[in-house]
């Protein structure tokens, strides 16, 4: 299966890298690694990007990492149907103070727009 993971510089993003890489050599997926931008992360797109390679030389498994630019939902979605990937995993759903899953908005666009599977990963 061909997946690809989106993530940014949040420590969300680091949880759902080492999840999906997990999971990754478990299934024996083809995985793409999307850094995309996001003002108010926490790490500098080149940081998450360099953190990203490391943790995937490190597991054995043959990734490729992209750093990209525009609007992270939509250029998710539209990498995701034009290279004609089977999977689209994000992280996502931090839980509410009443056990209730909260989206953030980059989270809710690609859910609400691709046209192809979408894993949460949580």
């Amino acid at each position: 299966m061909r997946v690809l993971l989106g993530i940014e510089g949040s420590d969300e993003s680091m949880r759902t890298l080492r999840k999906t890489i997990e999971r990754t050599k478990e299934a024996g997926d083809e995985l793409t690694i999307v850094v995309v931008e996001k003002d108010e992360a926490k790490r500098e797109q080149s940081e998450m990007a360099e953190q990203a390679r490391e943790l995937v030389e490190k597991s054995g498994i043959d990734a490729e990492v992209r750093v990209v630019s525009g609007h992270p939902g939509s250029t998710l979605v539209d990498i995701a149907e034009r290279e004609d990937f089977d999977q689209l995993a994000i992280g996502g759903g931090t839980q509410s103070p009443m056990g209730k899953i909260r989206l953030g908005p980059i989270t809710e666009f690609v859910l609400l727009n691709a046209n192809i599977t979408v894993r949460l990963v949580r």
